[in-house]
């Protein structure tokens, strides 16, 4: 199968011998395509060969206080480790915070975009956007980019004037609300935390307990996520970082070494 080129082409090469410069004007340029039967298919499995695998733990739950959201801070390129010190929680305004899992510079780029729109919406009609107005705003603008190669998956968490919100958007446009939602390579091992340990009437302390010990065991199990779980909280006032701690730490927090106890100690005899 050969692809006729001859549009892009102003004139045939001008080299060799008079024959060949003839052939070369009668004959259109073209170049050889792969020989697959799908080639549609070829190119989108070519893609996904040279596509870096990426990685990370988001999660972010509603409780009786307001929103607590937590991430680890590991960029990965496939096995690569790139940086143990991304911010995957974005300030969009002192009142809402956006995630980030997938595509870093999707994520980062289209969060910025996303904080320009709500402050300009605040700035037309004098109060700030709602939580799912601006999760509806993203999601709005990721669909019309569906099928180029965007890779988000985030998670949209506030308060506004009905109190807390949380919504998850995804590169396809998808839109889904929730109490509760984990996003990235470990979210299935924070899950496991999560629906183990959640409770609507947490404190703030417990409810940043949990979210800490469910991003641990994540980077625990997980390959791709580490670094440092940093936890947000989202009330009436604003959000708040609440910590930041590294994982290495937190291992010997939840499990301390017990120093083993030695039950015959060997001494050198003296000659007699």
């Amino acid at each position: 199968m050969k692809l006729d080129t001859s549009g892009l082409e102003s004139a045939a090469p001008l080299w060799g011998s008079p024959s060949e410069l003839v052939d070369g004007l009668s004959a259109a340029p073209s170049f050889e395509l792969p020989n697959a039967t799908d080639f549609d298919g070829f190119q989108k499995e070519a893609i996904q060969m040279v596509k870096p695998a990426k990685g990370t733990t988001t999660l972010a739950f509603i409780f009786k206080e307001g929103v607590m959201v937590a991430a680890d801070s590991r960029a990965s390129m496939g096995g690569y480790i790139s940086s143990q010190s991304v911010k995957k929680i974005i300030e969009i305004n002192p009142y809402m915070l956006g995630t980030m899992a997938g595509g870093a510079a999707d994520c980062q780029f289209w969060h910025r975009n996303l904080g320009i729109k709500c402050r300009l919406h605040e700035l037309a009609n004098k109060r700030r956007i709602s939580v799912t107005g601006a999760s509806k705003l993203l999601a709005n603008i990721l669909y019309s980019y569906r099928g180029m190669g965007l890779s988000v998956g985030t998670m949209i968490a506030g308060w506004d004037e009905t109190g807390p919100g949380l919504y998850y958007v995804d590169s396809e446009g998808g839109r889904l609300k929730g109490m509760r939602f984990s996003v990235g390579s470990g979210s299935p091992y924070a899950y496991g935390v999560l629906d183990n340990g959640y409770r609507y009437d947490m404190s703030i302390e417990e409810a940043a307990e949990l979210a800490r010990r469910a991003i641990y065991h994540a980077t625990f199990r997980d390959g791709a996520s580490g670094g440092v779980a940093s936890v947000y909280y989202v009330g009436p006032n604003g959000w708040k970082k609440l910590s930041g701690d590294d994982v290495g730490e937190l291992h010997y927090k939840y499990y301390p070494v017990i120093p083993s106890t030695v039950e015959q100690e060997m001494v050198e005899v003296a000659g007699a």
